[in-house]
């Protein structure tokens, strides 16, 4: 991808602490380019189940450029190989698309609302992820796409 052709944004719901999976995403976001940026949002009012998660969707909902293509990362998702997932990030760069949104919802997963909005649903597997460990698995494979796309050695068949 060329840097000024589209902009990648992660919104995740909760606050990342220092630590491992802290360290591991700045490490693979700062070997892009472009670089995936991160938007957290977090309520903070003693919410539960569904009416949380629509607080959630709200939020995040506010931090969705106009226009943006929406990927939401959900264990109801699609899982894609890498290849497959390069060539999806190349479809919507040469589809025009200027705002790339990645979405993770919080402990209770995504709003409904969320998952219909988006343009494409994705998972990293039936198994359930720590949030935090999601973020990384996501850089890692935008920063993979990123080298298949260039022809970088990084990835392996």
């Amino acid at each position: 991808m060329r840097g000024d052709d589209v902009r990648l944004t992660l919104i995740a719901v909760g606050r990342a602490k220092r630590g491992p999976e802290r360290d591991l995403f700045e490490l693979y976001t700062k070997r892009m380019q472009p670089s995936l940026d991160l938007i957290e949002v977090e309520e903070k009012r003693p919410l539960s189940g569904p009416e949380l998660m629509a607080r959630e969707a709200e939020l995040i909902l506010a931090k969705i450029p106009d226009g943006a293509h929406l990927v939401a990362l959900d264990e109801r998702g699609k899982a894609m190989s890498s290849r497959a997932f390069a060539g999806f990030m190349t479809t919507v760069q040469d589809d025009g698309v200027r705002d790339l949104v990645f979405v993770i919802g919080g402990a209770d997963g995504l709003d409904t609302v969320l998952r219909e909005r988006a343009q494409r649903v994705l998972s990293f597997g039936p198994q359930t992820w720590p949030h935090m460990l999601v973020r990384v698995m996501l850089a890692e494979q935008v920063y993979r796409a990123q080298t298949i796309q260039a022809g970088h050695p990084y990835h392996r068949d």
